[in-house]
């Protein structure tokens, strides 16, 4: 770490854009044994030795504040772990860290809601995201398929071409024979009212999916219009999100979502299941849904530079398939 060896003491990056990280920043005071205390704006220091090994370790500014001290860094949930343990005791704040986050199980639980409100506040008041990663540069799916990325087919890159933190829009148009059969059919109606897949059967339904971005996640959200015979334009709307490496959620209505692993494996895309979970607040709560729908998989096959067949269906332990859509698309649109 070139030109590190300078920085003694803490030293605290936070975003001075967020109301919650200032008065942090400003409140907080370390034990005298750390010695002096620093403060650097993320959004006003930009070539500071420090920021340039924040982002070389690929510390995400935008999920959480860094703490530099002793040549260690504290990210998220575990800077305000460092700052629980080591800050001084005087004052509301660093009490209240004291008793929020100190230990590893007190931190994982309080802050997904800490980030969230941090989240919401910035959208309520137009700021944009720091982007410390340069992530905007890069498709959002860029990571999940990660050293397969290069190597895709030309249609699966455009398919997967969104970025984060903007307003790409990609769309595709084609068919698919939808069935649906057992409990999905027995709960249509909860199907419909969480505008979440259509519970009927037929073939050769025409239907367009918009994929968007949105400038303040990095969600990958799915616009899908089926256009069954004799029936108003049926909208199945959700977003897809990154949990960990190549496992993301797609959360649909009210919260619910269903978690896989995405892979490029023998000369497809395939989601393979690991589970249904309840978004609430940062957090994800699993959900025994399977008892229930199933489990899901998903694959996506290369036909061209512009056309991809797809496939996605539940498969019940008890009743085995018991939906399923199919069908070819065309990319028609990117901008």
């Amino acid at each position: 770490m070139s030109n590190m060896a300078e920085k003694q003491g803490v030293w605290f990056v936070y975003d001075g854009d967020c109301p919650m990280c200032n008065t942090a920043a400003n409140a907080f005071r370390i034990k005298q044994q750390y010695g002096s205390l620093h403060l650097v704006n993320a959004r006003e220091t930009k070539n500071d030795p420090l920021i340039e090994e924040i982002n070389r370790r690929k510390l995400d500014l935008d999920e959480g504040m860094v703490i530099y001290c002793q040549d260690r860094f504290y990210h998220g949930k575990d800077a305000l772990k460092f700052m629980a343990r080591y800050g001084d005791t005087n004052g509301v704040l660093n009490y209240f860290n004291k008793i929020m986050f100190w230990t590893s199980a007190q931190a994982k639980l309080f802050y997904p809601w800490l980030r969230g409100t941090r989240n919401l506040l910035l959208r309520l008041r137009k700021i944009n995201k720091i982007d410390n990663l340069n992530k905007k540069n890069e498709p959002i799916f860029k990571s999940i398929f990660g050293e397969a990325w290069d190597g895709l087919p030309p249609v699966i890159k455009k398919h997967y071409a969104n970025r984060p933190y903007t307003d790409d829009l990609v769309t595709v148009e084609g068919t698919l024979d939808v069935f649906c059969a057992g409990p999905i059919k027995a709960l249509w109606r909860l199907f419909v009212l969480m505008k979440n897949i259509p519970p009927f059967s037929e073939k050769n339904v025409p239907v367009t999916v918009n994929f968007r971005s949105d400038k303040d996640t990095q969600r990958f959200h799915f616009h899908r219009a089926f256009h069954f015979k004799d029936r108003k334009p049926y909208d199945f709307r959700s977003y897809m999100i990154q949990i960990k490496d190549n496992e993301v959620m797609e959360v649909t209505g009210m919260g619910m979502g269903w978690r896989a692993y995405y892979g490029w494996k023998n000369g497809k895309v395939v989601m393979k299941h690991s589970g249904y979970s309840l978004k609430f607040m940062g957090y994800y709560i699993p959900m025994p849904l399977h008892l229930l729908i199933g489990e899901g998989y998903a694959e996506e096959i290369p036909v061209d530079d512009d056309t991809f067949d797809m496939c996605m269906h539940l498969t019940h332990p008890k009743w085995g398939k018991i939906y399923e859509y199919k069908g070819r698309f065309k990319v028609t649109k990117e901008t």
